[in-house]
């Protein structure tokens, strides 16, 4: 009986098995940060709405994201500071659009289902659920750093091109902060 380990076919299944593994694990990280990138959108247009009570411009203090942050970080950790709470604020105030994308990308057909409020539509909550975190996933290509550093550029046409080239060139956070510092 041959041995499997010494024949060149066996170490070509093991080399291709590792890359799937690889591939397979790098994919898993990648939906992880996008799905948490789309969470912190929902969650800062959330506060916003609540901060808003349906008038156009807020009126808030730093009262609400210190209770917030006290509430959500003993369940979910220190992601949740009020600094943090900020970013997720100020990421949906600088990609606001978004929210009437995602609408229209959503199915058509809204029957008599319990409905959800995303922007001034109703989604039946069936959809909310499934179609707005995919849609969202979607329209967050990058990472929760990129973003942190992109709300701080005050020129929509300058982040849209820096956003643009860390797609493109597929940047770190180090070459995006570089390459807006210079």
């Amino acid at each position: 009986m041959k041995k499997l380990t010494k024949t060149p076919n066996y170490s070509r299944l093991i080399t291709n098995l590792a890359s799937l593994i690889e591939q397979g694990r790098k994919a898993a990280v990648r939906y992880v940060n996008t799905a948490l990138v789309a969470t912190y959108w929902l969650i800062g247009r959330r506060i916003v709405e609540y901060e808003q009570k349906g008038k156009e411009r807020a009126e808030y203090g730093e009262a609400l994201l210190k209770k917030i942050s006290a509430d959500l970080t003993p369940r979910f950790g220190k992601g949740f500071t009020e600094r943090n709470l900020e970013y997720m604020r100020q990421f949906y105030l600088t990609y606001p659009e978004i929210s009437h994308t995602v609408c229209a990308e959503l199915p058509e057909d809204r029957a008599a289902e319990k409905s959800y409020t995303v922007g001034t539509e109703l989604i039946p909550i069936s959809q909310a659920v499934s179609g707005i975190s995919e849609a969202l996933v979607r329209k967050f290509p990058l990472s929760w750093s990129h973003y942190r550093l992109l709300i701080h550029i005050d020129e929509p046409f300058k982040r849209e091109f820096y956003e643009a080239e860390c797609i493109r060139g597929n940047w770190s956070v180090r070459q995006l902060d570089r390459q807006i510092q210079s």
